[in-house]
């Protein structure tokens, strides 16, 4: 069994960060809801696309600091450890953002995750081969196949649904805020809770 396991918003949080640094930046009132995509819809609705993508590439490079990993994550794998089933992250994540300033995205989150313990032997102990940041969706997809990952767990129910995905690989919505319909191809999840008892529970096939 290998389980492969998306970053961003899948590992990391960013919901309070968006929402605290749009306020900052004077782009949103404080009715939107405390969420990303609560920050990205309602400047998407303004027509301030390329706010939204400035925004990305500042809070993923200055604040990634700021940001904390979703309840649960540190101790499904610490679980997945103590089972003895191998786990690896793989994003699709840009080297450096598309407007604004020139920030390592993947420096920035290899420090994240060392500052977390990921890399801590005593903690989750990964290694650099089980960490891949892939600079597109294809590498990312081609990525899971090489690996041979058995389960795969994103945000994104649009890259679960590709049709490059790779066949065989049990796959795992994770929706922490009720986002997305229930349906699919794929198993569904809003905490890493349920997560640990679809895949250490053994409620997904191995």
């Amino acid at each position: 069994m290998l389980v492969g396991v998306d970053f961003d918003n899948t590992i990391v949080c960013y919901d309070q960060v968006f929402h605290r640094v749009a306020l900052e930046q004077g782009l949103i009132p404080a009715e939107v809801p405390i969420t990303k995509a609560g920050v990205r819809d309602y400047l998407r609705r303004c027509g301030n696309e390329d706010a939204w993508t400035e925004l990305q590439g500042y809070v993923y490079g200055a604040c990634m600091h700021d940001t904390l990993p979703f309840p649960g994550v540190l101790e499904f794998f610490a679980r997945c450890k103590g089972h003895g089933i191998s786990v690896c992250i793989i994003s699709h994540k840009t080297r450096h953002p598309f407007q604004g300033p020139n920030y390592d995205l993947h420096q920035v989150a290899q420090e994240w995750l060392e500052s977390h313990g990921f890399y801590d032997p005593s903690l989750i102990g990964l290694g650099p081969h089980q960490v891949y940041f892939e600079l597109t969706k294809r590498e990312k997809l081609d990525r899971i196949a090489k690996v041979d990952c058995s389960h795969f767990i994103d945000d994104l129910p649009e890259f679960l649904t590709e049709p490059g995905f790779p066949a065989g690989v049990e796959r795992i919505l994770f929706d922490p805020n009720s986002h997305h319909p229930i349906g699919g191809d794929f198993y569904y999840a809003t905490s890493w809770a349920e997560i640990d008892q679809l895949i250490i529970g053994q409620k997904v096939p191995a």
